[in-house]
């Protein structure tokens, strides 16, 4: 097993040589962060991925958003089809070549074509839930409740960002937000990674104030009892999907 160089995060955001499948942009990013003990991520890991540290740390991410202009890479968006929004749990993984990438443990969403599509094309861990989302005062406010749930989720954080900056190589906001490559597990166990390509992140600091956990404890986690270590915002980014492979 090969742990990930800082060159392999760099090379990371190059543009894959693969066709591009999907086109879409993530917009009103809110990244939350929370340290977990890197040993109880390994045992919610399947067998080839390895959980990723940074500087002995291992972090569950919630993460609220906005997915706009979702489209096969070669027809149009669709209204009522095209937006909508996600809420997912992410821990950070590497393979056993030291490549790093995503493991999501659910995403939320209120589109629920979208949900289909993702558990059978990406094999990803997809829940339909009653989304929203309003402005008050400059903060948008976000709410989530997962079918079959009775906790609404209500998280509350700048609409615009007003200081702009990209992470620096080598430091904890590269490790959470540089994340290129998603791995996902279809049902026979195999392991299969995707690709994807925007322009580095341009975040923003926000106080780290209690956000909600309900999606820990719904995937199997103990809540956190303290506000996140890390909270920030990012610009929209627009994404080139590229095709699911099997992981080797």
């Amino acid at each position: 097993m090969n742990i990930p160089t800082d060159q392999q995060r760099i090379d990371a955001r190059q543009k894959p040589k693969s066709s591009v499948v999907m086109r879409q942009d993530w917009s009103h990013l809110l990244f939350l962060h929370w340290e977990v003990s890197p040993e109880e991520i390994q045992g919610r890991l399947p067998e080839g991925l390895f959980v990723d540290t940074y500087e002995g740390k291992a972090y569950l991410g919630v993460v609220p958003f906005f997915m706009e202009k979702v489209r096969p890479s070669y027809l149009p968006c669709v209204p009522g089809l095209s937006w909508f929004q996600e809420l997912n749990l992410r821990t950070y993984v590497h393979d056993k070549h030291g490549r790093p990438g995503v493991w999501f443990f659910t995403l939320d969403c209120d589109q629920w074509l979208a949900v289909k599509i993702a558990r059978m094309l990406f094999h990803l861990p997809y829940n339909h839930a009653k989304m929203s989302s309003t402005v008050k005062a400059n903060y948008l406010i976000y709410k989530s409740q997962r079918k079959g749930d009775s906790t609404e989720q209500v998280f509350k954080y700048p609409e615009t960002l007003t200081n702009k900056q990209e992470a620096e190589v080598g430091t904890l906001e590269f490790f959470l937000l540089e994340r290129y490559r998603l791995f996902s597990q279809r049902k026979n166990g195999s392991i299969y990674e995707g690709l994807v390509h925007h322009q580095p992140y341009q975040y923003e600091y926000i106080e780290k104030s209690p956000q909600p956990t309900e999606l820990f404890s719904l995937c199997g986690f103990n809540e956190p009892d303290d506000a996140p270590v890390s909270a920030m915002i990012a610009a929209t980014v627009t994404v080139k999907i590229h095709p699911l492979k099997k992981s080797t």
